[in-house]
């Protein structure tokens, strides 16, 4: 018997046409990597696809200039990018992973290299972090030198596509307001070739985080040049549904007496 496909834009708001054509690329790279067979157990679909030569790109990323700076991570917490978050800690780096679904009041892990239980490859996944981190607050979040994001798909221009939830774009818009990400803060995604789009291809909405850098197995894109300076990111309440907000406490707990949201 076949294994269901989660579905994670059930909650999803905005305009039905781009909430239409952003499902339909998910299942178009999916299907792509699942016929290539690049994706790893339990397969791509409905997830962020954890790759082939996903430790390659991590170790391609390694070696840029705004990872050896930065001394401080946020990271999603998908297996796709778990190579990322090792060698982070290897590497002598705080990570902030994201609870998967903004889960409960503190919804962040915080690993510290210098005081972690298990090894960083253990230590870097969800089980693993589990038992090694802390369970922090966003208040308690420091600022951030680069954010980690898992994609689904991801432009040549940076626009980027996850499983649509929109927990990353939200973990994002968050951070921002509480003034621990800013304009110049670099954002990067490790992906398959498969995953790559041309410019253009994947639409936006107001709340869409680009990304800065796109690394794959075998190459380094750089989504800046020609693009102007990131604009600062707001929660969009008017693209949020009732049901997302209740979901997430910390949402829930920020929103304005006045905001309207999506009726989607």
């Amino acid at each position: 018997m076949a294994r269901p496909v989660p579905r994670h834009d059930h909650d999803a708001g905005g305009p039905a046409g781009v909430l239409a054509a952003k499902a339909a690329l998910r299942q178009e790279v999916w299907s792509a990597m699942t016929a290539a067979k690049v994706a790893r157990f339990p397969g791509a679909a409905g997830r962020i696809p954890n790759f082939t030569g996903a430790e390659a790109a991590a170790e391609r990323l390694r070696a840029v200039p705004e990872w050896r700076a930065a001394r401080t991570l946020k990271a999603n917490p998908d297996s796709a990018q778990l190579p990322v978050r090792q060698r982070a800690l290897e590497d002598g780096k705080t990570v902030y992973m994201a609870v998967p679904r903004l889960a409960g009041p503190e919804p962040f892990f915080a690993l510290d290299p210098d005081h972690l239980s298990e090894p960083p490859r253990k230590a870097a996944s969800i089980s693993g972090a589990a038992r090694s981190a802390r369970r922090v607050q966003l208040a308690d979040l420091p600022a951030v030198e680069l954010v980690v994001m898992g994609s689904v798909a991801v432009a040549q221009d940076g626009a980027r596509l996850g499983k649509g939830g929109g927990f990353a774009d939200l973990e994002f818009a968050l951070a921002s307001a509480a003034g621990l990400i800013g304009p110049d803060t670099v954002c990067v995604t490790t992906v398959h070739e498969i995953q790559l789009a041309e410019a253009g291809a994947i639409p936006l909405t107001s709340h869409d985080v680009p990304v800065d850098l796109i690394v794959t197995p075998d190459r380094i894109i750089d989504c800046r040049r020609g693009r102007g300076p990131r604009a600062a990111a707001g929660i969009c309440w008017q693209d949020l549904t009732e049901e997302k907000i209740a979901a997430i406490p910390l949402l829930a707990a920020q929103r304005p007496a006045s905001a309207k949201v999506s009726r989607s």
